[in-house]
Protein backbone atom coordinates (compact mmCIF):
# COMPACT_ATOMS: atom_id res chain seq x y z
CA UNK A 1 0.00 0.00 0.00
CA UNK A 2 1.29 3.46 -0.88
CA UNK A 3 -0.33 6.26 1.02
CA UNK A 4 -0.10 9.95 0.25
CA UNK A 5 -1.30 11.10 3.65
CA UNK A 6 1.04 13.01 5.89
CA UNK A 7 0.78 13.85 9.54
CA UNK A 8 1.35 17.07 11.39
CA UNK A 9 1.97 18.01 14.99
CA UNK A 10 -1.72 18.86 15.22
CA UNK A 11 -2.52 15.21 14.37
CA UNK A 12 -0.30 14.07 17.23
CA UNK A 13 -2.05 16.45 19.63
CA UNK A 14 -5.46 15.22 18.46
CA UNK A 15 -4.33 11.64 19.03
CA UNK A 16 -3.17 12.50 22.53
CA UNK A 17 -6.64 13.76 23.40
CA UNK A 18 -8.29 10.74 21.77
CA UNK A 19 -6.30 8.09 23.65
CA UNK A 20 -5.93 9.83 27.01
CA UNK A 21 -6.80 7.36 29.76
CA UNK A 22 -6.55 4.37 27.42
CA UNK A 23 -2.75 4.07 27.28
CA UNK A 24 -0.19 3.96 30.06
CA UNK A 25 1.90 7.11 30.51
CA UNK A 26 5.55 6.41 29.78
CA UNK A 27 8.08 6.15 32.61
CA UNK A 28 11.56 7.59 32.12
CA UNK A 29 14.62 6.37 34.01
CA UNK A 30 18.14 7.82 34.18
CA UNK A 31 21.15 5.85 33.02
CA UNK A 32 24.27 5.66 35.15
CA UNK A 33 26.65 8.60 34.71
CA UNK A 34 29.06 7.93 31.87
CA UNK A 35 26.85 5.37 30.12
CA UNK A 36 26.22 7.84 27.32
CA UNK A 37 29.60 9.52 27.65
CA UNK A 38 29.30 13.14 28.80
CA UNK A 39 25.55 13.29 28.11
CA UNK A 40 22.61 13.40 30.49
CA UNK A 41 21.13 10.06 29.53
CA UNK A 42 17.65 8.61 30.02
CA UNK A 43 15.61 5.61 28.93
CA UNK A 44 11.89 5.76 28.10
CA UNK A 45 10.29 2.53 29.34
CA UNK A 46 7.63 2.23 26.65
CA UNK A 47 7.91 -1.57 26.77
CA UNK A 48 5.61 -1.41 29.82
CA UNK A 49 2.82 -0.15 27.54
CA UNK A 50 -0.31 -2.28 26.99
CA UNK A 51 0.61 -5.33 24.86
CA UNK A 52 4.30 -4.71 25.54
CA UNK A 53 5.13 -2.07 22.93
CA UNK A 54 4.47 1.45 21.69
CA UNK A 55 2.11 0.00 19.07
CA UNK A 56 -0.80 0.26 21.50
CA UNK A 57 -0.80 4.04 21.03
CA UNK A 58 -1.41 3.90 17.29
CA UNK A 59 -3.97 1.09 17.57
CA UNK A 60 -5.92 2.97 20.23
CA UNK A 61 -5.96 6.10 18.08
CA UNK A 62 -6.97 4.21 14.93
CA UNK A 63 -9.83 2.38 16.67
CA UNK A 64 -11.12 5.42 18.55
CA UNK A 65 -11.08 7.61 15.44
CA UNK A 66 -13.04 5.09 13.34
CA UNK A 67 -15.56 4.45 16.10
CA UNK A 68 -16.15 8.18 16.50
CA UNK A 69 -16.58 8.57 12.73
CA UNK A 70 -18.93 5.58 12.43
CA UNK A 71 -16.62 3.89 9.94
CA UNK A 72 -15.91 0.63 11.81
CA UNK A 73 -17.66 -2.21 9.86
CA UNK A 74 -19.37 -5.20 11.46
CA UNK A 75 -16.63 -7.43 10.01
CA UNK A 76 -14.19 -5.65 12.28
CA UNK A 77 -10.57 -4.87 11.68
CA UNK A 78 -7.81 -6.77 9.87
CA UNK A 79 -4.07 -6.27 10.09
CA UNK A 80 -0.92 -7.93 8.78
CA UNK A 81 1.80 -7.81 11.39
CA UNK A 82 5.01 -9.49 12.46
CA UNK A 83 3.55 -9.48 15.94
CA UNK A 84 3.56 -6.23 17.93
CA UNK A 85 1.16 -4.25 15.75
CA UNK A 86 -1.16 -7.23 15.62
CA UNK A 87 -1.12 -7.48 19.41
CA UNK A 88 -1.96 -3.81 19.70
CA UNK A 89 -4.73 -4.04 17.11
CA UNK A 90 -6.24 -7.08 18.85
CA UNK A 91 -6.04 -5.34 22.23
CA UNK A 92 -7.68 -2.14 21.00
CA UNK A 93 -10.42 -4.07 19.18
CA UNK A 94 -11.14 -6.29 22.19
CA UNK A 95 -11.64 -3.24 24.41
CA UNK A 96 -14.59 -2.28 22.21
CA UNK A 97 -15.92 -5.74 21.31
CA UNK A 98 -14.70 -5.44 17.70
CA UNK A 99 -13.66 -8.60 15.79
CA UNK A 100 -9.97 -8.66 14.87
CA UNK A 101 -8.18 -10.89 12.36
CA UNK A 102 -4.40 -10.82 12.39
CA UNK A 103 -2.19 -12.17 9.61
CA UNK A 104 1.38 -12.96 10.65
CA UNK A 105 4.32 -14.70 8.96
CA UNK A 106 4.93 -18.32 9.90
CA UNK A 107 8.23 -17.06 11.34
CA UNK A 108 6.52 -14.81 13.91
CA UNK A 109 7.81 -15.49 17.45
CA UNK A 110 5.55 -18.05 19.19
CA UNK A 111 5.31 -15.79 22.25
CA UNK A 112 3.60 -13.14 20.11
CA UNK A 113 1.25 -15.60 18.40
CA UNK A 114 0.16 -17.02 21.77
CA UNK A 115 -0.57 -13.52 23.07
CA UNK A 116 -2.65 -12.71 19.99
CA UNK A 117 -4.85 -15.70 20.64
CA UNK A 118 -5.21 -14.83 24.31
CA UNK A 119 -6.48 -11.40 23.26
CA UNK A 120 -9.23 -13.07 21.25
CA UNK A 121 -7.93 -12.39 17.76
CA UNK A 122 -8.30 -14.82 14.88
CA UNK A 123 -4.69 -15.56 13.87
CA UNK A 124 -3.69 -16.65 10.39
CA UNK A 125 -0.06 -17.52 9.66
CA UNK A 126 1.04 -17.10 6.04
CA UNK A 127 4.47 -17.19 4.37
CA UNK A 128 7.85 -16.41 5.86
CA UNK A 129 7.89 -12.60 5.53
CA UNK A 130 5.61 -9.69 6.28
CA UNK A 131 4.87 -9.15 2.57
CA UNK A 132 3.14 -12.53 2.25
CA UNK A 133 1.00 -11.90 5.32
CA UNK A 134 0.06 -8.48 3.95
CA UNK A 135 -1.05 -9.91 0.61
CA UNK A 136 -3.20 -12.53 2.32
CA UNK A 137 -4.78 -9.89 4.55
CA UNK A 138 -5.75 -7.82 1.49
CA UNK A 139 -7.47 -10.85 -0.04
CA UNK A 140 -9.41 -11.34 3.20
CA UNK A 141 -10.47 -7.69 3.25
CA UNK A 142 -11.73 -7.90 -0.34
CA UNK A 143 -13.89 -10.90 0.63
CA UNK A 144 -15.26 -9.64 3.94
CA UNK A 145 -15.34 -5.84 3.84
CA UNK A 146 -13.34 -5.62 7.06
CA UNK A 147 -11.43 -2.43 7.85
CA UNK A 148 -7.73 -2.53 7.09
CA UNK A 149 -5.35 -1.32 9.72
CA UNK A 150 -1.62 -1.28 9.09
CA UNK A 151 1.42 -2.01 11.18
CA UNK A 152 2.89 1.43 10.48
CA UNK A 153 1.76 3.00 7.17
CA UNK A 154 -1.29 4.95 8.28
CA UNK A 155 -1.53 8.53 9.56
CA UNK A 156 -3.68 7.57 12.57
CA UNK A 157 -1.18 4.89 13.56
CA UNK A 158 1.81 7.21 13.22
CA UNK A 159 0.10 10.10 15.03
CA UNK A 160 -0.78 7.81 17.92
CA UNK A 161 2.84 6.69 18.19
CA UNK A 162 3.93 10.32 18.24
CA UNK A 163 2.14 10.90 21.54
CA UNK A 164 5.09 9.14 23.16
CA UNK A 165 7.36 12.10 22.42
CA UNK A 166 4.89 14.47 24.04
CA UNK A 167 5.05 12.46 27.26
CA UNK A 168 8.84 12.11 27.19
CA UNK A 169 9.28 15.83 26.74
CA UNK A 170 6.86 16.58 29.58
CA UNK A 171 8.87 14.27 31.84
CA UNK A 172 12.25 15.63 30.69
CA UNK A 173 12.17 19.41 30.34
CA UNK A 174 15.03 20.60 28.17
CA UNK A 175 15.18 17.38 26.15
CA UNK A 176 17.69 17.77 23.33
CA UNK A 177 17.63 14.41 21.54
CA UNK A 178 15.41 11.36 21.22
CA UNK A 179 16.79 8.09 19.84
CA UNK A 180 14.39 5.63 18.19
CA UNK A 181 14.70 2.35 16.34
CA UNK A 182 13.15 2.36 12.86
CA UNK A 183 11.43 -0.44 10.97
CA UNK A 184 8.65 0.68 8.65
CA UNK A 185 8.66 4.19 10.04
CA UNK A 186 5.42 4.60 11.99
CA UNK A 187 7.03 5.40 15.34
CA UNK A 188 9.68 7.51 13.67
CA UNK A 189 7.12 9.58 11.72
CA UNK A 190 5.01 10.37 14.76
CA UNK A 191 7.96 11.10 17.01
CA UNK A 192 9.63 13.24 14.35
CA UNK A 193 6.47 15.30 13.79
CA UNK A 194 6.26 16.10 17.50
CA UNK A 195 10.00 16.50 18.00
CA UNK A 196 10.33 18.91 15.08
CA UNK A 197 7.62 21.09 16.57
CA UNK A 198 9.55 21.29 19.85
CA UNK A 199 13.03 21.62 18.37
CA UNK A 200 14.16 18.18 19.56
CA UNK A 201 16.73 16.25 17.49
CA UNK A 202 15.68 12.80 16.28
CA UNK A 203 18.23 10.01 15.86
CA UNK A 204 16.89 7.14 13.74
CA UNK A 205 18.66 3.81 14.26
CA UNK A 206 18.45 0.73 12.02
CA UNK A 207 20.35 -2.55 11.72
CA UNK A 208 22.95 -2.51 8.95
CA UNK A 209 20.99 -5.11 6.99
CA UNK A 210 17.49 -3.69 7.62
CA UNK A 211 18.08 -0.11 6.49
CA UNK A 212 14.85 0.97 4.81
CA UNK A 213 14.94 4.60 6.02
CA UNK A 214 18.68 5.01 5.62
CA UNK A 215 18.51 3.68 2.05
CA UNK A 216 15.57 5.95 1.21
CA UNK A 217 17.44 9.00 2.48
CA UNK A 218 20.47 7.98 0.45
CA UNK A 219 18.43 7.38 -2.72
CA UNK A 220 16.15 10.37 -2.28
CA UNK A 221 13.09 8.12 -2.62
CA UNK A 222 11.51 5.08 -1.03
CA UNK A 223 13.31 1.90 -2.16
CA UNK A 224 13.15 -1.80 -1.35
CA UNK A 225 15.96 -3.21 0.79
CA UNK A 226 17.08 -6.69 1.83
CA UNK A 227 16.04 -7.89 5.27
CA UNK A 228 18.74 -9.80 7.16
CA UNK A 229 19.15 -9.09 10.85
CA UNK A 230 18.59 -10.52 14.31
CA UNK A 231 16.07 -7.68 14.65
CA UNK A 232 14.13 -8.53 11.48
CA UNK A 233 11.04 -9.75 13.37
CA UNK A 234 10.26 -6.17 14.42
CA UNK A 235 12.44 -3.95 12.19
CA UNK A 236 12.30 -6.01 9.02
CA UNK A 237 10.28 -3.76 6.72
CA UNK A 238 11.41 -3.97 3.09
CA UNK A 239 10.56 -0.31 2.54
CA UNK A 240 9.94 2.67 4.76
CA UNK A 241 6.81 4.81 4.49
CA UNK A 242 6.66 8.00 2.45
CA UNK A 243 5.68 9.72 5.71
CA UNK A 244 8.95 8.63 7.31
CA UNK A 245 11.12 9.82 4.43
CA UNK A 246 9.30 13.14 4.38
CA UNK A 247 9.79 13.65 8.13
CA UNK A 248 13.43 12.54 7.96
CA UNK A 249 14.01 15.42 5.57
CA UNK A 250 11.86 17.99 7.35
CA UNK A 251 13.24 17.20 10.80
CA UNK A 252 16.82 16.78 9.49
CA UNK A 253 16.98 13.50 11.36
CA UNK A 254 20.26 11.76 12.06
CA UNK A 255 20.18 8.33 10.39
CA UNK A 256 22.51 5.68 11.83
CA UNK A 257 23.19 2.00 11.24
CA UNK A 258 24.37 -0.53 13.83
CA UNK A 259 25.65 -4.07 13.27
CA UNK A 260 23.89 -7.10 14.69
CA UNK A 261 26.78 -7.63 17.10
CA UNK A 262 26.11 -4.23 18.68
CA UNK A 263 22.40 -5.03 18.95
CA UNK A 264 23.11 -8.32 20.68
CA UNK A 265 25.53 -6.58 23.06
CA UNK A 266 23.02 -3.83 23.88
CA UNK A 267 20.22 -6.31 24.51
CA UNK A 268 22.47 -8.29 26.84
CA UNK A 269 23.53 -5.11 28.65
CA UNK A 270 19.93 -4.05 29.27
CA UNK A 271 19.35 -7.43 30.89
CA UNK A 272 22.59 -7.58 32.88
CA UNK A 273 22.46 -3.98 34.10
CA UNK A 274 18.71 -3.43 34.50
CA UNK A 275 17.00 -6.81 34.17
CA UNK A 276 15.12 -5.54 31.11
CA UNK A 277 14.24 -8.32 28.68
CA UNK A 278 13.65 -6.50 25.41
CA UNK A 279 13.37 -7.37 21.74
CA UNK A 280 16.39 -7.17 19.47
CA UNK A 281 14.71 -4.34 17.57
CA UNK A 282 14.29 -2.40 20.81
CA UNK A 283 17.96 -2.87 21.65
CA UNK A 284 18.98 -1.30 18.33
CA UNK A 285 18.31 2.22 19.63
CA UNK A 286 20.35 1.58 22.78
CA UNK A 287 23.11 0.07 20.65
CA UNK A 288 23.64 3.41 18.89
CA UNK A 289 24.78 4.97 22.18
CA UNK A 290 26.52 1.95 23.61
CA UNK A 291 28.55 1.30 20.45
CA UNK A 292 29.46 4.92 19.88
CA UNK A 293 27.54 5.19 16.61
CA UNK A 294 25.96 8.27 18.17
CA UNK A 295 28.21 10.41 20.34
CA UNK A 296 26.29 13.10 22.19
CA UNK A 297 27.82 16.39 23.21
CA UNK A 298 28.69 17.19 26.84
CA UNK A 299 25.52 17.92 28.79
CA UNK A 300 23.23 16.88 25.92
CA UNK A 301 19.96 15.55 27.34
CA UNK A 302 19.34 12.31 25.44
CA UNK A 303 16.47 9.87 25.78
CA UNK A 304 16.51 6.41 24.18
CA UNK A 305 13.12 4.85 23.51
CA UNK A 306 12.94 1.28 24.82
CA UNK A 307 9.95 0.44 22.71
CA UNK A 308 9.09 -3.26 23.00
CA UNK A 309 9.55 -6.39 25.12
CA UNK A 310 7.57 -9.13 23.39
CA UNK A 311 10.45 -11.58 23.39
CA UNK A 312 11.49 -14.93 24.76
CA UNK A 313 13.98 -14.04 27.54
CA UNK A 314 15.37 -17.55 27.91
CA UNK A 315 18.50 -16.72 25.90
CA UNK A 316 19.31 -13.88 28.30
CA UNK A 317 19.44 -15.89 31.50
CA UNK A 318 22.91 -17.22 32.25
CA UNK A 319 23.32 -20.59 33.99
CA UNK A 320 23.02 -20.19 37.74
CA UNK A 321 21.07 -16.92 37.62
Amino acid sequence: MVRDEQISYEDVRAAAGRIAGDVRPVTVAPVDPGTFGPADGWLAYEFTQHTGSFKARGAANFTAAHRAAGTMPEAGVVIASGGNAGLACAWAAARHGIPATVFVPETAPPVKVAKLRRLGAEVRQVGTEYAAALEASREHIARTGALESHAYDHPLIAAGAGTLLEEIRAALPGLDTVVVAVGGGGLFSGVAAAAHHHGVRVVAVEPENCRALNAAIEAGRVVDVPVRSVAADSLGARRVTHMALDWARRAEAVSLLVPDEAILDARRALWDDRRLAVEHGTAAAYAALRSGAYRPAPGERVCVVVCGANTDPSDLVRPGE
